[in-house]
């Protein structure tokens, strides 16, 4: 079948854009790209073309970058190039070539799609493409999502090429006498793509002659499961998640008689920046005390009496701080101030800001969080519990006052009432051996 209509064809049945469309194309000056630009000329689509020079390849980047502008002014397009320190951005951010030349590149697309008032970025991802993909994400452990390989259409970005094989592109440059520049990196195994391009298929081909027929066959089929899987998600987190300003609370009790835990656990938590692996660690903290937690780049998930609480790791932002060791601790309404000193002689100082602790009776980490109904703690000088809220009564506390109001807690007792009263549990006495110092800096 021709490959023009195929091409037409598939924009058409997944609605990818239409004919009035301005189209931002993303050339390399590669076969991909390069019959990419072509398709789009004869679908007579109106274009411009945008390439990135990484500065990665010496004077093939230089010829590649003169290709593209060449090529543009052949086709009478608006070209836009660009220039990027990409190994220099890489060391900085810490991360992999590979990963900030992606970073940059999409980035930089999306700014001149609206500076060039274009509506979509348009990518020459091919079928092969699609099929390492599938593989890396398969032995990556990204899940169901993972394996339902390259989406033809995600926000912006397009992929019109996604039906074609490598070959029939291959066949449609030289039938169209199309020039193009090769890139010797791509026969190289330094990336993880090129490996299983040259590497690992080729061997599953030789037990599989089909393999790559068969994996595009299921893609599709990856595609329909992936949408009732994430249907089925969907449902589950309205069930469980409860969002409390800049925190996902979710109750432990429901959380364990979900069926299929893990993998619902899973799609909680990959949201927040967490592995797959530490899904176990996850559910090792649904029976742990409070004040356990485990954390991403991003997040923090901190158990707290029945619920896990998921918290970013700005705690300035969050409703609940882990505190797991002394030092300076800021919040929402202020900071803590937390030292030990010893309790020889010790004087508390006469200041509601100031909470004096027998250091002995405690062990982090704590936790600083707002207030809740139904918490009780003892009061220094009683030997009966009472509620938070009797308590602010008889202080006769404001409601906007009461809306301030944070709590140490540890393993579920409440150690102060923050500028307010310790619990008579954790006082000093004259068995005190080091005394837990804990100074409230409003920020009022």
């Amino acid at each position: 079948m021709d490959l023009i209509y195929q091409f037409k064809e598939f924009i058409s049945k997944n609605n990818l854009f239409s004919a009035k469309d301005k189209l931002l194309l993303a050339v390399s000056g590669g076969i991909d790209s390069v019959v990419l630009t072509e398709l789009c000329k004869q679908s007579e689509y109106y274009f411009g073309i945008a390439h990135c020079n990484f500065q990665l390849r010496g004077e093939d980047s230089e010829r590649d970058e003169k290709f593209v502008t060449e090529l543009a002014a052949k086709n009478a397009v608006s070209s836009h190039v660009v220039r990027f320190d990409t190994k220099a951005v890489a060391a900085e951010r810490k991360i992999s070539t590979q990963e900030a030349a992606r970073e940059l590149r999409y980035h930089w697309f999306e700014e001149m799609r609206v500076a060039g008032g274009y509506q979509f970025i348009l990518t020459a991802h091919h079928a092969d493409d699609n099929i390492e993909t599938v593989m890396m994400n398969f032995f990556r452990g990204t899940g169901i999502k993972g394996i339902r390989g390259i989406e033809p259409k995600h926000g912006f970005v397009v992929r019109p090429l996604l039906f074609a094989r490598r070959a029939e592109l291959e066949d449609f440059l030289k039938t169209n006498n199309l020039e193009h520049v090769c890139d010797y990196t791509n026969e190289q195994d330094d990336y993880t793509r090129n490996y299983f391009r040259h590497q690992v298929i080729p061997v599953i081909r030789q037990a599989f002659p089909e393999a790559n027929e068969n994996l595009l066959a299921n893609i599709s089929r990856f595609n329909e499961t992936e949408q009732l899987y994430r249907q089925a998600v969907q449902l589950h987190k309205k069930k469980l998640l409860e969002i409390k300003g800049k925190e996902i609370h979710v109750p432990v009790l429901k959380l364990k008689k979900t069926i299929p835990l893990h993998s619902v656990l899973y799609e909680i938590i990959s949201d927040y920046g967490f592995r797959s692996s530490q899904v176990s660690e996850v559910l090792s903290l649904l029976d742990s005390e409070s004040g356990k937690w485990i954390a991403s780049p991003s997040h923090r998930i901190i158990k707290n009496r029945n619920w896990l609480i998921i918290v970013p790791n700005q705690l300035e932002q969050s409703e609940t701080v882990v505190i797991d060791d002394k030092g300076s601790w800021p919040f929402a309404e202020g900071s803590l101030r937390i030292s030990v000193t010893t309790g020889e002689g010790f004087k508390p100082p006469a200041s509601h800001l100031h909470a004096c602790l027998d250091a002995g009776e405690i062990r982090f980490p704590l936790l600083l969080r707002k207030w809740q109904p139904g918490d009780y703690f003892y009061p220094l000088g009683m030997k009966k519990k009472k509620k938070l809220s009797r308590f602010f009564i008889d202080q006769k506390l404001s409601k906007t006052d009461k809306e301030k109001i944070w709590v140490i807690e540890m393993n579920k007792k409440i150690l102060w009432i923050a500028g307010h009263r310790i619990d008579d549990r954790f006082k000093i006495n004259s068995k005190t051996k080091e005394v837990l110092n804990i100074q409230l800096t409003k920020l009022d």
